[in-house]
């Protein structure tokens, strides 16, 4: 045995629950830990990942538990990539959805080792033979059907087939030997984070090698600080944390993303790849599309980029941050002529008045269909009240003391010859004009509609400027 081995030592299994919506991983989870987690969460979908550590047979198991619902993708995959073990969970009743075959191929692709729960039994109307069979069908081959996958049949309700599963995972973290060097700085990975009015950035962590202690310099590939504090899963101050616990950490200088692997004192970052969204370096999204314009505002990074998935086929996203709903906010969409759109925040109140000065349009949910939904009958509604045309400025041409050429996009309604505008700047009127010709494909036209390029002459004194909104006069 060579040196480095003598060094290691045997640490406890770090396990990703992952599955569809609604098919029992929380109820799972509240079983083991004893806790009220199900009837807390709202609509009952877990919405951020959270890590758990329990003991079984005098021996620890961290499960971190992820999202079902398919906008949080990224959420799941980082889950199963900071885990040593997955349990797929999957409903007797309901059987394979989508999100559990996304969540098969997630932990096929990061080549976690997994094993499969067929939740539900006590149902009525649970099927576990059929849900076998159709495991099969999909290349899921279990133990005794020609397969090595492991699974057992489990009800929360009841703990029937519980302690089996457990035993599972044991016997799994036995064989694959899970080890680390107690004389390494700490290493892991970062499960969330997010900004607490009082303690400054709270992160979220899982230590995978060496010990985290407190007063130890930490980083990762976006975030740096000096560990402040230091508590275990249940708040709890600690001096050290141990692999493969979940800790609490105050001290980072920023954010760190959900996913990023986190080194402490003198230890060297291995990875430089961080899973993520879009954003730029301002935080702001490029986006073009035709929908309308919202800030974000979410109360972690990953409920965030939850966000940012579910609903950027519905408005075109141009800011979004981690945070209660501000003053600040509502002035940028108030520049921008957007919405504001927050899960799982507040508003402050000064906000929400400024808002409705300003004819601001707030949307906040705990329950992010609700966001969806919301946004949604905005636009249905939007559309069918407005009667009037916008056109986006995006080039100009050439202009006399009373006439300027300008080309751009319908970017709402339509525009037609003789309409009455206002030359809108920043989302202030800046002067008034008369459309006098439209030219639409090299002709002459009368109305160009929604989502057309045209070119057009407008009767105005005002120096029109590429990015100008020209509003329709109701």
């Amino acid at each position: 045995m060579s040196p480095t081995s003598d060094k290691l030592k045997s640490r406890s299994p770090v396990v990703a629950v992952v599955g569809h919506v609604d098919h029992g991983k929380t109820a799972f989870l509240d079983y083991i830990r004893k806790t009220n987690v199900v009837e807390r969460e709202a609509g009952g979908i877990t919405q951020s990942i959270g890590a758990y550590e329990v003991e079984h047979k005098g021996k620890k198991i961290t499960f971190i538990d992820t999202p079902g619902h398919e906008a949080f993708t990224k959420m799941r995959a980082r889950g199963a990539s900071a885990a040593d073990l997955a349990i797929l969970i999957i409903s007797a009743d309901e059987g394979i959805k989508q999100q559990t075959k996304e969540a098969a191929e997630i932990l096929k692709a990061t080549k976690t080792p997994f094993l499969i729960a067929l939740t539900k039994i006590d149902k009525e109307n649970a099927n576990v033979e059929r849900v076998k069979n159709d495991l099969m069908s999909e290349g899921l081959l279990l133990e005794g059907l020609g397969g090595d996958i492991s699974w057992q049949a489990i009800s929360s309700k009841t703990g029937e087939g519980i302690n089996e599963l457990l035993d599972l995972v044991l016997l799994m973290s036995e064989v694959i030997g899970f080890k680390y060097n107690p004389s390494q700085d700490a290493a892991g990975f970062v499960i969330e984070s997010r900004m607490d009015s009082r303690r400054g950035v709270v992160a979220h962590l899982v230590v995978k090698d060496g010990l985290l202690r407190r007063g130890s310099n930490v980083k990762t590939l976006s975030a740096s600080g000096k560990i402040k504090i230091l508590e275990d899963f249940l708040g709890r101050p600690a001096d050290k944390i141990e692999p493969s616990a979940p800790a609490l950490v105050i001290g980072f200088g920023s954010m760190p993303q959900g996913g990023e692997e986190f080194v402490a004192g003198d230890r060297e970052l291995a990875s430089g790849v961080v899973e993520g969204g879009e954003l730029s370096a301002s935080g702001v999204i490029d986006d073009s599309s035709e929908n309308p314009k919202a800030v974000l505002k979410a109360d972690t990074n990953g409920s965030l980029e939850a966000l940012k998935e579910l609903v950027r086929k519905e408005v075109e996203i141009v800011s979004a941050s981690v945070g209660d709903i501000v003053d600040g906010d509502i002035q940028f969409a108030k520049s921008t002529q957007a919405v504001v759109v927050g899960f799982m925040v507040g508003a402050k109140k000064s906000a929400l008045n400024l808002a409705e000065v300003h004819g601001i349009k707030v949307f906040t949910s705990k329950i992010v269909y609700e966001l969806l939904d919301e946004i949604k009958e905005f636009k249905a509604k939007e559309k069918q009240d407005f009667a009037g045309g916008e056109l986006e400025v995006l080039a100009t041409f050439g202009a006399t003391p009373h006439k300027r050429t300008v080309g751009g996009k319908v970017v709402r309604g339509s525009l037609k010859i003789g309409n009455s505008l206002n030359v809108k700047r920043e989302g202030e009127v800046v002067g008034k004009g008369k459309i006098k010709s439209l030219e639409y494909n090299k002709g002459e036209v009368k109305e160009v509609n929604t989502g057309s390029e045209c070119g057009l002459v407008v009767e105005t004194t005002t120096l029109v400027e590429k990015g100008d909104l020209l509003e329709v006069i109701q």
